[in-house]
Protein backbone atom coordinates (compact mmCIF):
# COMPACT_ATOMS: atom_id res chain seq x y z
CA UNK A 1 0.00 0.00 0.00
CA UNK A 2 1.73 3.63 -0.86
CA UNK A 3 0.96 5.91 0.98
CA UNK A 4 0.06 9.28 -0.44
CA UNK A 5 1.59 12.46 0.97
CA UNK A 6 -1.76 15.28 1.72
CA UNK A 7 -1.63 18.52 0.34
CA UNK A 8 -2.67 21.66 1.97
CA UNK A 9 -4.93 24.16 0.22
CA UNK A 10 -3.10 27.54 0.22
CA UNK A 11 -2.87 29.46 3.25
CA UNK A 12 -4.00 33.05 3.79
CA UNK A 13 -1.07 34.28 4.94
CA UNK A 14 0.54 33.25 1.76
CA UNK A 15 -1.84 35.09 -0.50
CA UNK A 16 -1.67 38.30 1.73
CA UNK A 17 2.31 38.44 1.76
CA UNK A 18 2.57 37.75 -1.85
CA UNK A 19 -0.15 40.51 -2.88
CA UNK A 20 2.23 42.69 -0.22
CA UNK A 21 5.15 41.74 -2.12
CA UNK A 22 3.54 42.78 -5.37
CA UNK A 23 2.02 46.48 -3.79
CA UNK A 24 5.16 46.87 -2.84
CA UNK A 25 7.13 46.53 -5.73
CA UNK A 26 4.96 47.97 -7.80
CA UNK A 27 5.41 51.28 -5.63
CA UNK A 28 9.27 50.86 -5.51
CA UNK A 29 8.88 50.65 -9.50
CA UNK A 30 6.48 53.37 -9.84
CA UNK A 31 8.43 55.82 -7.92
CA UNK A 32 11.54 54.99 -9.24
CA UNK A 33 10.29 56.03 -12.43
CA UNK A 34 8.92 58.91 -11.06
CA UNK A 35 12.21 59.74 -9.83
CA UNK A 36 14.16 59.20 -12.99
CA UNK A 37 11.57 60.83 -14.86
CA UNK A 38 11.93 63.82 -12.95
CA UNK A 39 15.73 64.45 -14.10
CA UNK A 40 15.48 63.22 -17.85
CA UNK A 41 12.93 66.06 -17.94
CA UNK A 42 15.46 68.65 -16.22
CA UNK A 43 16.91 70.68 -19.14
CA UNK A 44 20.06 68.75 -20.72
CA UNK A 45 23.57 70.34 -19.95
CA UNK A 46 24.92 72.56 -22.60
CA UNK A 47 28.52 73.39 -23.24
CA UNK A 48 30.08 76.20 -21.55
CA UNK A 49 32.82 76.31 -23.88
CA UNK A 50 33.69 80.06 -25.41
CA UNK A 51 33.69 79.52 -29.25
CA UNK A 52 34.74 82.89 -30.42
CA UNK A 53 38.02 83.35 -32.45
CA UNK A 54 41.47 84.67 -31.63
CA UNK A 55 40.96 87.32 -33.82
CA UNK A 56 38.54 89.42 -31.72
CA UNK A 57 41.43 89.49 -29.35
CA UNK A 58 44.82 91.49 -29.27
CA UNK A 59 46.36 87.76 -28.14
CA UNK A 60 46.11 84.45 -27.11
CA UNK A 61 46.32 85.49 -23.87
CA UNK A 62 43.84 87.68 -23.68
CA UNK A 63 41.39 85.05 -24.97
CA UNK A 64 42.20 82.59 -22.33
CA UNK A 65 41.83 85.78 -19.45
CA UNK A 66 38.60 86.38 -21.10
CA UNK A 67 37.17 82.60 -20.93
CA UNK A 68 38.49 82.69 -17.15
CA UNK A 69 36.40 85.74 -16.39
CA UNK A 70 33.49 84.23 -18.37
CA UNK A 71 34.24 80.14 -16.47
CA UNK A 72 34.10 82.18 -13.06
CA UNK A 73 30.95 84.78 -13.72
CA UNK A 74 29.05 81.65 -14.75
CA UNK A 75 29.37 79.89 -11.35
CA UNK A 76 27.63 82.90 -9.59
CA UNK A 77 24.02 82.24 -9.75
CA UNK A 78 21.09 83.03 -7.33
CA UNK A 79 20.04 80.29 -4.71
CA UNK A 80 17.36 80.74 -1.95
CA UNK A 81 18.67 80.77 1.39
CA UNK A 82 15.09 81.00 3.17
CA UNK A 83 11.61 80.78 2.29
CA UNK A 84 11.66 84.26 1.92
CA UNK A 85 15.78 85.63 1.32
CA UNK A 86 17.89 84.44 -1.49
CA UNK A 87 22.12 85.14 -2.35
CA UNK A 88 24.12 85.37 -5.21
CA UNK A 89 26.03 82.38 -4.51
CA UNK A 90 29.51 81.03 -6.20
CA UNK A 91 29.26 77.52 -7.38
CA UNK A 92 31.91 75.02 -7.96
CA UNK A 93 30.85 73.81 -11.23
CA UNK A 94 28.22 73.19 -13.92
CA UNK A 95 27.85 69.67 -14.61
CA UNK A 96 28.98 67.75 -11.58
CA UNK A 97 29.19 70.43 -8.48
CA UNK A 98 26.26 73.03 -9.21
CA UNK A 99 26.83 73.87 -5.49
CA UNK A 100 28.56 75.92 -3.09
CA UNK A 101 31.82 74.00 -1.63
CA UNK A 102 33.70 75.79 1.32
CA UNK A 103 37.44 75.47 -0.18
CA UNK A 104 36.15 76.11 -3.53
CA UNK A 105 35.25 79.14 -2.72
CA UNK A 106 37.85 79.91 -0.62
CA UNK A 107 40.40 79.88 -3.56
CA UNK A 108 37.58 81.23 -6.39
CA UNK A 109 37.44 84.22 -4.16
CA UNK A 110 40.65 85.65 -4.91
CA UNK A 111 39.57 85.39 -8.55
CA UNK A 112 36.56 87.68 -7.87
CA UNK A 113 38.57 89.86 -5.95
CA UNK A 114 40.41 90.38 -8.66
CA UNK A 115 37.38 91.25 -10.95
CA UNK A 116 35.86 93.19 -7.90
CA UNK A 117 33.19 90.98 -7.65
CA UNK A 118 32.79 91.88 -4.15
CA UNK A 119 28.75 90.85 -3.96
CA UNK A 120 28.94 87.28 -4.56
CA UNK A 121 31.38 86.85 -2.04
CA UNK A 122 30.12 88.88 0.47
CA UNK A 123 26.46 86.82 -0.15
CA UNK A 124 28.42 83.12 -0.16
CA UNK A 125 30.16 83.97 3.06
CA UNK A 126 27.01 85.22 4.17
CA UNK A 127 25.12 81.80 3.39
CA UNK A 128 27.78 79.36 4.50
CA UNK A 129 27.61 82.21 8.34
CA UNK A 130 24.26 81.29 8.54
CA UNK A 131 24.35 77.85 8.78
CA UNK A 132 27.13 77.84 10.89
CA UNK A 133 26.78 75.71 14.17
CA UNK A 134 26.85 76.48 17.76
CA UNK A 135 30.15 74.67 18.00
CA UNK A 136 31.14 77.07 15.35
CA UNK A 137 31.92 74.43 12.41
CA UNK A 138 31.07 76.17 9.17
CA UNK A 139 29.38 73.86 5.90
CA UNK A 140 31.51 71.71 3.77
CA UNK A 141 29.12 72.70 1.46
CA UNK A 142 25.80 74.10 0.92
CA UNK A 143 23.61 71.84 -1.59
CA UNK A 144 20.28 71.08 -2.31
CA UNK A 145 20.03 67.17 -3.54
CA UNK A 146 21.85 64.33 -2.52
CA UNK A 147 25.22 62.68 -3.90
CA UNK A 148 23.00 59.80 -5.94
CA UNK A 149 20.86 62.18 -7.48
CA UNK A 150 23.55 64.69 -8.06
CA UNK A 151 25.76 61.92 -10.07
CA UNK A 152 22.43 60.61 -12.09
CA UNK A 153 21.92 64.46 -13.49
CA UNK A 154 25.45 64.29 -14.49
CA UNK A 155 25.34 61.16 -16.36
CA UNK A 156 22.06 61.74 -18.13
CA UNK A 157 23.64 65.09 -18.96
CA UNK A 158 20.90 67.14 -17.31
CA UNK A 159 20.77 70.25 -15.00
CA UNK A 160 20.55 69.96 -11.31
CA UNK A 161 17.45 72.13 -9.82
CA UNK A 162 18.76 75.81 -8.97
CA UNK A 163 15.88 76.19 -7.50
CA UNK A 164 15.71 74.65 -4.56
CA UNK A 165 16.56 75.86 -0.90
CA UNK A 166 20.36 75.50 0.19
CA UNK A 167 20.85 73.04 2.71
CA UNK A 168 24.20 72.58 4.57
CA UNK A 169 26.14 69.62 4.58
CA UNK A 170 28.86 68.81 7.72
CA UNK A 171 30.69 66.07 6.46
CA UNK A 172 32.44 65.14 3.51
CA UNK A 173 31.14 61.80 1.76
CA UNK A 174 33.93 59.63 3.80
CA UNK A 175 32.14 60.90 6.93
CA UNK A 176 35.02 63.68 7.57
CA UNK A 177 34.73 66.92 8.77
CA UNK A 178 36.61 69.74 6.39
CA UNK A 179 39.30 71.80 8.45
CA UNK A 180 40.30 73.28 5.24
CA UNK A 181 37.00 74.36 3.92
CA UNK A 182 37.06 75.95 7.40
CA UNK A 183 39.97 77.72 7.36
CA UNK A 184 39.31 78.84 3.62
CA UNK A 185 36.42 80.68 4.73
CA UNK A 186 38.00 82.50 7.35
CA UNK A 187 40.70 83.57 5.11
CA UNK A 188 38.30 84.58 2.16
CA UNK A 189 36.20 86.72 4.61
CA UNK A 190 39.18 88.42 5.72
CA UNK A 191 40.39 88.88 2.27
CA UNK A 192 37.43 90.26 1.51
CA UNK A 193 37.13 92.69 4.35
CA UNK A 194 40.78 94.20 3.21
CA UNK A 195 40.09 94.47 -0.05
CA UNK A 196 36.56 95.85 -0.23
CA UNK A 197 36.75 98.00 2.92
CA UNK A 198 33.91 96.68 4.39
CA UNK A 199 35.25 97.11 7.76
CA UNK A 200 31.32 96.71 9.18
CA UNK A 201 31.03 92.86 7.57
CA UNK A 202 34.32 92.28 9.58
CA UNK A 203 32.84 93.73 12.67
CA UNK A 204 29.19 91.71 12.15
CA UNK A 205 30.60 88.42 11.84
CA UNK A 206 33.81 88.79 13.83
CA UNK A 207 32.21 86.70 16.50
CA UNK A 208 31.19 84.21 13.54
CA UNK A 209 35.10 84.06 12.94
CA UNK A 210 36.22 83.86 16.09
CA UNK A 211 34.05 80.27 16.55
CA UNK A 212 35.29 78.94 13.45
CA UNK A 213 39.09 79.41 14.88
CA UNK A 214 37.66 77.75 18.05
CA UNK A 215 36.67 74.84 16.15
CA UNK A 216 39.42 74.37 14.33
CA UNK A 217 41.43 74.51 17.55
CA UNK A 218 39.93 71.15 18.72
CA UNK A 219 41.58 69.32 16.66
CA UNK A 220 44.56 69.56 17.66
CA UNK A 221 46.20 66.76 20.37
CA UNK A 222 44.25 67.34 23.78
CA UNK A 223 47.53 66.59 25.52
CA UNK A 224 50.80 68.02 24.95
CA UNK A 225 52.29 71.40 23.38
CA UNK A 226 51.38 70.59 19.53
CA UNK A 227 49.71 73.16 18.23
CA UNK A 228 49.16 71.42 14.24
CA UNK A 229 45.83 70.05 13.02
CA UNK A 230 45.22 66.51 13.58
CA UNK A 231 43.02 64.98 10.37
CA UNK A 232 41.28 62.04 9.37
CA UNK A 233 41.28 60.19 6.04
CA UNK A 234 40.13 61.59 3.30
CA UNK A 235 39.15 64.80 5.19
CA UNK A 236 41.06 67.56 3.15
CA UNK A 237 40.97 68.99 -0.77
CA UNK A 238 42.65 65.54 -1.90
CA UNK A 239 39.94 63.56 -0.49
CA UNK A 240 40.57 60.44 -2.87
CA UNK A 241 44.18 59.89 -0.87
CA UNK A 242 43.64 58.79 2.66
CA UNK A 243 46.45 61.21 4.34
CA UNK A 244 45.89 61.62 7.65
CA UNK A 245 46.79 62.85 10.84
CA UNK A 246 49.04 66.09 10.66
CA UNK A 247 49.07 66.82 7.14
CA UNK A 248 51.53 69.87 5.60
CA UNK A 249 48.59 71.27 3.16
CA UNK A 250 46.10 71.50 6.48
CA UNK A 251 48.39 72.96 8.96
CA UNK A 252 49.58 75.61 6.21
CA UNK A 253 46.21 76.59 5.94
CA UNK A 254 45.60 76.63 9.74
CA UNK A 255 48.29 79.06 9.71
CA UNK A 256 47.42 80.91 7.08
CA UNK A 257 44.22 82.09 9.34
CA UNK A 258 45.35 82.19 12.44
CA UNK A 259 47.73 84.87 10.59
CA UNK A 260 45.32 86.77 8.98
CA UNK A 261 43.13 86.75 12.52
CA UNK A 262 46.09 88.65 13.97
CA UNK A 263 46.21 91.06 11.46
CA UNK A 264 41.79 91.60 11.16
CA UNK A 265 41.88 91.83 15.53
CA UNK A 266 44.70 94.60 14.92
CA UNK A 267 42.26 96.62 12.63
CA UNK A 268 39.43 96.13 15.12
CA UNK A 269 42.08 97.51 17.89
CA UNK A 270 41.84 93.87 19.63
CA UNK A 271 45.24 94.42 20.44
CA UNK A 272 45.58 90.93 22.94
CA UNK A 273 43.26 88.98 20.74
CA UNK A 274 45.61 89.85 18.01
CA UNK A 275 48.75 88.78 20.11
CA UNK A 276 47.11 85.77 20.75
CA UNK A 277 46.41 84.96 17.66
CA UNK A 278 49.91 85.95 16.47
CA UNK A 279 51.54 83.99 18.74
CA UNK A 280 49.37 80.67 17.67
CA UNK A 281 50.80 81.31 14.32
CA UNK A 282 53.89 81.68 15.56
CA UNK A 283 53.74 78.35 17.07
CA UNK A 284 52.56 76.15 14.24
CA UNK A 285 55.08 78.09 11.76
CA UNK A 286 57.72 76.67 13.89
CA UNK A 287 55.72 73.40 13.87
CA UNK A 288 55.70 72.77 10.76
CA UNK A 289 58.94 73.65 10.11
CA UNK A 290 59.77 70.87 12.99
CA UNK A 291 57.35 68.10 11.50
CA UNK A 292 57.49 68.53 7.91
CA UNK A 293 60.68 70.00 6.71
CA UNK A 294 63.28 67.57 5.80
CA UNK A 295 66.50 68.84 4.37
CA UNK A 296 67.96 66.24 2.98
CA UNK A 297 65.00 65.66 0.79
CA UNK A 298 65.07 69.74 -0.22
CA UNK A 299 60.97 70.07 0.45
CA UNK A 300 58.24 69.83 3.17
CA UNK A 301 57.08 65.97 3.42
CA UNK A 302 53.41 65.42 3.22
CA UNK A 303 52.53 63.78 6.65
CA UNK A 304 54.08 62.26 9.19
CA UNK A 305 53.73 58.51 6.97
CA UNK A 306 54.16 60.32 3.67
CA UNK A 307 57.62 61.62 2.47
CA UNK A 308 56.12 62.62 -0.75
CA UNK A 309 56.55 66.20 -2.28
CA UNK A 310 52.81 67.38 -2.21
CA UNK A 311 52.63 70.79 -4.63
CA UNK A 312 49.67 72.42 -2.34
CA UNK A 313 51.32 72.48 0.68
CA UNK A 314 54.92 73.72 -0.42
CA UNK A 315 53.44 76.22 -2.95
CA UNK A 316 50.86 77.58 -0.54
CA UNK A 317 54.12 78.12 2.02
CA UNK A 318 56.39 79.61 -0.54
CA UNK A 319 53.14 82.02 -2.06
CA UNK A 320 52.56 83.06 1.59
CA UNK A 321 55.34 83.41 2.98
CA UNK A 322 55.48 80.74 5.61
CA UNK A 323 59.11 78.93 3.73
CA UNK A 324 62.24 80.68 3.89
CA UNK A 325 64.26 81.69 0.92
CA UNK A 326 66.46 78.68 1.00
CA UNK A 327 63.69 76.84 1.84
CA UNK A 328 61.81 77.88 -1.42
CA UNK A 329 64.75 77.77 -3.97
CA UNK A 330 65.25 73.99 -3.06
CA UNK A 331 61.37 73.07 -3.32
CA UNK A 332 61.34 75.02 -6.90
CA UNK A 333 63.94 73.09 -7.55
CA UNK A 334 63.20 69.90 -6.91
CA UNK A 335 59.92 70.62 -8.49
CA UNK A 336 61.28 71.93 -11.84
CA UNK A 337 63.54 68.83 -11.94
CA UNK A 338 60.30 66.44 -11.00
CA UNK A 339 59.16 68.15 -14.14
CA UNK A 340 55.62 68.72 -11.90
CA UNK A 341 54.32 71.56 -13.95
CA UNK A 342 54.76 69.19 -17.39
CA UNK A 343 52.52 69.48 -19.90
CA UNK A 344 49.56 70.93 -17.38
CA UNK A 345 50.78 73.50 -14.30
CA UNK A 346 51.08 72.27 -11.86
CA UNK A 347 51.25 67.74 -10.91
CA UNK A 348 49.60 66.59 -7.58
CA UNK A 349 52.49 65.14 -5.87
CA UNK A 350 55.96 63.58 -6.32
CA UNK A 351 56.16 60.76 -6.20
CA UNK A 352 52.49 59.45 -6.65
CA UNK A 353 50.74 58.35 -3.65
CA UNK A 354 50.54 54.54 -3.29
CA UNK A 355 47.68 52.71 -4.74
CA UNK A 356 46.32 51.66 -1.32
CA UNK A 357 45.81 54.94 -0.17
CA UNK A 358 43.47 56.03 -3.15
CA UNK A 359 39.36 55.50 -2.31
CA UNK A 360 37.69 52.67 -4.35
CA UNK A 361 35.46 55.08 -5.50
CA UNK A 362 38.15 56.58 -7.51
CA UNK A 363 39.57 53.00 -8.51
CA UNK A 364 36.26 51.22 -9.76
CA UNK A 365 35.56 54.80 -11.23
CA UNK A 366 38.98 54.94 -13.55
CA UNK A 367 39.93 57.78 -11.98
CA UNK A 368 42.47 56.58 -9.42
CA UNK A 369 45.02 59.35 -10.76
CA UNK A 370 42.35 62.11 -9.48
CA UNK A 371 45.01 63.10 -7.01
CA UNK A 372 48.37 61.55 -7.70
CA UNK A 373 49.53 62.56 -11.19
CA UNK A 374 46.71 64.65 -12.77
CA UNK A 375 47.34 68.24 -12.86
CA UNK A 376 45.40 71.08 -11.41
CA UNK A 377 45.29 74.48 -12.55
CA UNK A 378 44.48 76.18 -9.01
CA UNK A 379 47.64 74.24 -8.46
CA UNK A 380 49.45 75.81 -11.12
CA UNK A 381 48.19 79.63 -10.64
CA UNK A 382 50.36 79.17 -7.13
CA UNK A 383 53.11 77.72 -8.73
CA UNK A 384 53.18 80.79 -10.75
CA UNK A 385 52.83 83.14 -7.50
CA UNK A 386 55.66 81.32 -5.87
CA UNK A 387 58.04 81.89 -8.71
CA UNK A 388 56.53 85.91 -8.74
CA UNK A 389 57.36 85.30 -5.18
CA UNK A 390 60.92 84.35 -5.47
CA UNK A 391 61.94 86.46 -8.51
CA UNK A 392 61.49 83.80 -11.13
CA UNK A 393 59.59 85.92 -13.54
CA UNK A 394 61.01 83.95 -16.19
CA UNK A 395 60.37 80.56 -15.18
CA UNK A 396 56.53 81.96 -13.90
CA UNK A 397 55.88 83.90 -17.35
CA UNK A 398 56.82 79.85 -18.90
CA UNK A 399 53.50 78.77 -16.68
CA UNK A 400 51.49 81.50 -17.42
CA UNK A 401 51.60 80.85 -21.35
CA UNK A 402 51.30 77.11 -20.77
CA UNK A 403 47.93 77.79 -18.57
CA UNK A 404 46.60 79.84 -20.98
CA UNK A 405 48.00 77.94 -23.88
CA UNK A 406 45.65 75.07 -22.14
CA UNK A 407 42.63 77.26 -21.71
CA UNK A 408 42.58 78.18 -25.19
CA UNK A 409 42.79 74.70 -26.20
CA UNK A 410 39.92 73.83 -24.31
CA UNK A 411 38.04 76.69 -24.34
CA UNK A 412 37.02 76.41 -20.82
CA UNK A 413 38.26 76.17 -17.17
CA UNK A 414 38.54 72.44 -17.02
CA UNK A 415 38.56 70.90 -13.57
CA UNK A 416 41.81 68.39 -13.55
CA UNK A 417 44.21 67.10 -16.75
CA UNK A 418 45.69 63.83 -16.99
CA UNK A 419 49.30 63.14 -17.66
CA UNK A 420 48.63 63.54 -20.98
CA UNK A 421 47.38 67.12 -21.09
CA UNK A 422 44.08 66.37 -21.86
CA UNK A 423 41.00 67.13 -19.41
CA UNK A 424 40.98 63.88 -17.69
CA UNK A 425 38.01 61.00 -17.62
CA UNK A 426 36.49 57.81 -17.94
CA UNK A 427 33.48 55.33 -18.43
CA UNK A 428 31.70 57.05 -15.44
CA UNK A 429 33.51 60.48 -14.90
CA UNK A 430 33.92 63.69 -17.08
CA UNK A 431 36.01 66.35 -15.42
CA UNK A 432 33.80 69.15 -14.90
CA UNK A 433 33.85 72.42 -16.99
CA UNK A 434 33.81 74.62 -16.00
CA UNK A 435 35.16 74.87 -12.66
CA UNK A 436 35.59 78.14 -10.90
CA UNK A 437 37.96 77.54 -8.18
CA UNK A 438 40.99 76.98 -11.44
CA UNK A 439 39.23 79.83 -13.22
CA UNK A 440 39.22 82.03 -10.31
CA UNK A 441 42.94 81.24 -9.46
CA UNK A 442 44.32 81.62 -13.12
CA UNK A 443 42.85 85.24 -12.69
CA UNK A 444 44.31 86.19 -9.50
CA UNK A 445 47.85 84.59 -10.92
CA UNK A 446 48.28 86.45 -13.67
CA UNK A 447 47.16 89.46 -11.61
CA UNK A 448 49.75 88.70 -8.98
CA UNK A 449 52.37 88.14 -12.34
CA UNK A 450 51.25 91.05 -13.91
CA UNK A 451 51.42 93.72 -10.83
CA UNK A 452 54.95 92.58 -9.96
CA UNK A 453 56.16 93.06 -13.84
CA UNK A 454 54.69 96.49 -13.94
CA UNK A 455 56.24 97.25 -10.57
CA UNK A 456 59.78 96.11 -12.05
CA UNK A 457 59.49 97.80 -15.28
CA UNK A 458 58.44 101.06 -12.96
CA UNK A 459 61.57 100.54 -10.79
CA UNK A 460 63.80 100.18 -14.08
CA UNK A 461 62.37 103.26 -15.72
CA UNK A 462 63.02 105.13 -12.20
CA UNK A 463 66.62 103.91 -12.02
CA UNK A 464 67.38 104.95 -15.73
CA UNK A 465 65.87 108.22 -14.81
CA UNK A 466 68.08 108.49 -11.86
CA UNK A 467 70.80 107.66 -13.41
CA UNK A 468 70.51 110.24 -16.68
CA UNK A 469 70.29 113.33 -14.28
CA UNK A 470 72.91 112.40 -12.19
CA UNK A 471 75.45 112.29 -15.61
Amino acid sequence: MTKQRLQRPPSQYGFWSGALFGTVTGMASLLTFQYLFGILRRPRLISKAILMGEEQFDNEQALAVFIATESLRSGIQPRRLTTHSSREVLHAGYRNFSESWARDFGFAAFGLLTLKQYTPIKETLEAFFYHQTSQGQLPVKLHSVNVVTRFLHSFFEREQPNELMLKPKYLSGHGAPSLDGQALLVIAALAYTQESGNKQFLEEHWAKLQAAMQWLGTYRKATGEDPLLYQGAFADWADSIARHGRVLYTNVVYWKALSEMAIAANRLNLHEESIEYFVQAEKVLRAINRHFWREDLGYFVTSDDLLHLSSDGNLLAIAWGLAKREQAESILGVMERARMAEPVPTRVTYPSYPRHLIALENLLGGVANYHTDASWLWIGAWHVIALVKTGHMEAAQTLISRILNVIVQDRQVHEVHGPNGKPLSSMWYTAEAPLTWNAGMVLYACHVFENKRQEEQTSHLLSNLFHKSTE
